[in-house]
């Protein structure tokens, strides 16, 4: 991150987008993480309180600033709860002022090892994956994941080589599907691309489901992109196993009951338009869109990627998919049962 630009070292937003944009392998929590450094850094902070408040407002402020801040919320989750247990001790008693700074310079010189730590987790997540991709499974992937590719790079280079095809869903809005596709066939893993509608005719063919996760919730549900729910609800219906492949610093403190309990950029019960027919919050929520796109794609011309029918479209990003849908949720701490994730986020925040 280039300090010179006195802009980016007080917006911690911008931070944010810029970790993101430098680096195509950081996670969204991962680059909270390193936003957060970057922001003590910058402030300096003399005291155990003035860095608790420093967080606590950077926090809001990146949490309330960034659309789909599910999974970077995970992030700021767990930087706190470091920073929380190394002010505190384990008698919950302020450290001394030489142990805090020791503790502060401990923190902004070691801020690459959370990045570093977080491509590893990948590697284990394949490791302990690929026992569930057998010969001549066809797979289907829903949008783009790095972990879920990962996974799947690791199969097909492993000593037995397994083989296996892929099918992808598009996984609109942001098309994410297409950088999955690209990936894959560079590979040279036997892949096709499908519109999402296309997933029921196609998925009584299908051997297995893997799906990246914004989020795994403490009730062992899945965030992730639109269309996850329903492809593990007609999994669930054909017995087809449904796989979550997810790091654990996205394991977040959420309990989601219904679907409107996540964030939307685009309310799809809100009917207003303006004189062009398009949605009356189209602006600004299609921009963000835009943007996701565009750095999936590597294009810089917007008007290469806007779908006509994107102009009328309501586009929520996320759904939840519950429990008894997921089949197992495959880690870098091992494969799990959707009922241990919440016992692993108390062994995170109480151990």
């Amino acid at each position: 991150m280039d300090s010179t630009n006195s802009n980016s070292k007080y917006d911690i937003k911008e931070l944010y987008v810029q970790f993101l944009k430098q680096d195509a392998d950081l996670t969204m929590p991962i680059a909270a993480i390193e936003s957060l450094i970057q922001i003590l850094k910058t402030h300096n902070p003399s005291t155990s309180a003035e860095m608790i408040n420093i967080i606590n407002g950077s926090i809001k402020e990146l949490t309330e600033g960034i659309p789909n801040s599910i999974s970077l919320r995970a992030g700021c989750d767990i930087f706190y709860r470091f920073v929380i247990k190394h002010l505190t001790g384990n008698n919950d008693k302020s450290i001394s002022s030489t142990s805090f700074e020791s503790f502060k310079n401990h923190l902004f010189d070691n801020g690459q090892l959370f990045i570093d730590r977080s491509k590893t987790s990948r590697f284990k997540i394949a490791e302990y994956g690929t026992q569930f991709i057998k010969d001549g499974d066809l797979i289907l992937v829903h949008g783009y994941s790095r972990s879920v590719i990962q996974l799947l790079l690791h199969a097909k280079n492993q000593n037995d080589k397994k083989r296996f095809k892929v099918i992808i869903s598009e996984g609109r809005p942001t098309n994410g599907g297409i950088l999955t596709l690209k990936k894959l066939r560079e590979e040279n893993i036997y892949c096709n691309l499908i519109p999402d509608t296309a997933i029921n005719s196609i998925l009584h063919k299908v051997d297995k489901v893997f799906v990246g996760a914004e989020g795994v919730t403490e009730s062992g549900g899945c965030i992730n992109l639109i269309g996850t729910s329903t492809i593990g609800i007609l999994a669930k219906e054909k017995n087809i196993p449904f796989y979550v492949v997810s790091e654990s610093h996205k394991f977040v403190r959420m309990f989601p009951l219904m679907p409107n309990d996540l964030p939307m950029l685009q309310d799809p019960l809100n009917f207003e338009v303006n004189e062009d027919g398009n949605k009356v919050d189209f602006d600004s929520q299609s921009e963000f869109l835009l943007e996701s796109r565009k750095d999936l794609l590597d294009t810089k011309n917007k008007e290469d990627l806007l779908l006509l029918s994107d102009k009328y479209l309501t586009a929520p990003l996320l759904d939840f998919t519950k429990y008894e849908y997921i089949t197992a949720i495959i880690t870098d701490l091992g494969i799990k049962t959707p009922s241990a994730i919440s016992e692993e986020l108390m062994n995170m925040w109480y151990d």
